[in-house]
């Protein structure tokens, strides 16, 4: 029973030894399409954004910065109101209006004209979105990466404990044995 004890417990530290190594191997890849894919787009930062001022954006931390300041930007743009807070329409005479009924309307469509301000809400939330995916993207990379640390030491340290707990139990019966087999010592 205990060969299969050492047989089970070399199996367990290898597979998680395995585990270990793709998680590392996984972790890396996914870091590296990340950076590849933010400066395939070649984003740069404008010179007002902090932390990527005149920056070529390339990592996941970057893009998340440059989403804030594209927000920043949208808030100028419209007021510092959000999407949420800004008129559906636009009325006759061009302003911003809640009522559909006081809303002009398209000649073309025949719809009331929607507040083309809100479109730049659309747009900077869709972009946002994308930025910050990245971010978290290139984080849930690098926990691959230590998980798979983690799991390859785990799996060391187990297969080193299955194979010398065996071998130390045998020596220490070998060397009880030897004990009893001597005569004692006459007082």
């Amino acid at each position: 029973m205990s060969k299969l004890y050492i047989y089970a417990g070399i199996a367990a530290s290898c597979v998680m030894i395995c585990i270990g190594i793709g998680a590392i191997v996984v972790g890396f890849d996914g870091r590296s399409t990340v950076r590849d894919e933010l400066a395939r787009e070649r984003i740069v930062g404008t010179p007002d954004m902090k932390d990527v001022a005149n920056e070529k954006v390339d990592t996941g931390q970057e893009a998340r910065d440059f989403a804030a300041g594209m927000r920043v930007h949208t808030l100028e743009a419209t007021k510092g109101q959000t999407y949420a807070e800004m008129p559906r329409f636009l009325d006759r005479n061009g302003k911003p209006t809640h009522d559909e009924k006081a809303a002009a309307i398209d000649p073309k469509s025949g719809e009331p004209v929607t507040n083309p301000a809100r479109e730049i809400w659309v747009t900077e939330t869709a972009l946002a979105t994308a930025l910050n995916t990245s971010y978290f993207a290139e984080n849930v990379a690098t926990f691959a990466v230590v998980m798979g640390f983690a799991l390859l030491l785990a799996g060391i340290g187990f297969l080193v404990l299955t194979l010398r707990l065996p071998w130390r139990r045998q020596k220490e019966e070998a060397a009880a044995k030897a004990r009893a087999g001597q005569p004692a010592l006459a007082s």
